[in-house]
């Protein structure tokens, strides 16, 4: 394939992995709860109540386990590494908090808690003011071992955009009958899931 670094040309994105940039990773960071919003705020329940079927998630649900997360496991962690290392493991994250923690609130209170605390972690990560060394430092996560800084922090990017992607395969789960034979040709029909609940 060729490859250009022109200005408009696309680079063949599988010639070399990309390394991790903090700016790089808080710019997608920055951008979820804005595109949740825009996503799912006053849809009908149809689109934010139903899920996929047994042991799976619904969008409500998503956006719980990504408050939860953003109480629980990223700055926590970040916070670890720098003052621990791999003296002290990560305390366990319990994917699945959100179904005691959501209940009573509405989406709308979802959307706008996952907003202020995505806005004051990031707040806090910038106040770090991690320089590359810092990146390097490890910590120690239960299941997978020991781990950088710089993991955690494209952890928590990719976490982001796997959940966008487990949100748009589980709104479009809904139609997916009302589409008729239109489904072979709709990708998201076809994905099995890339994010576990």
């Amino acid at each position: 394939m060729f490859v250009s670094d022109a200005p408009g040309q696309h680079l063949d994105s599988m010639a070399t992995p990309t390394e991790f940039s903090l700016a790089e990773a808080i710019a997608v960071l920055t951008r979820t709860p804005t595109t949740l919003d825009a996503l799912l705020r006053s849809l009908p329940d149809v689109w934010v109540q139903r899920n996929e079927g047994k042991d799976t998630w619904s969008a409500f649900d998503i956006v719980g386990h990504l408050i939860f997360g953003e109480r629980t496991d990223w700055m926590p962690r970040a916070r670890i590494i720098l003052e621990s290392g791999e003296a002290r493991p990560f305390d366990p994250f319990d994917r699945f908090a959100q179904a005691k923690e959501s209940q009573g609130k509405s989406l709308e209170q979802l959307l706008d808690e996952f907003a202020r605390l995505r806005k004051e972690n990031l707040a806090a990560l910038q106040a770090l003011n991690l320089q590359p060394q810092d990146l390097k430092r490890r910590g120690r996560h239960p299941a997978l071992g020991v781990v950088t800084l710089s993991e955690l922090l494209a952890t928590w990017a990719v976490h982001d955009l796997t959940h966008v992607h487990q949100l748009s395969r589980v709104m479009a789960h809904q139609y997916r009958h009302a589409v008729g034979p239109w489904s072979a040709y709709l990708g998201v029909l076809q994905c099995a899931g890339h994010s576990a609940p």
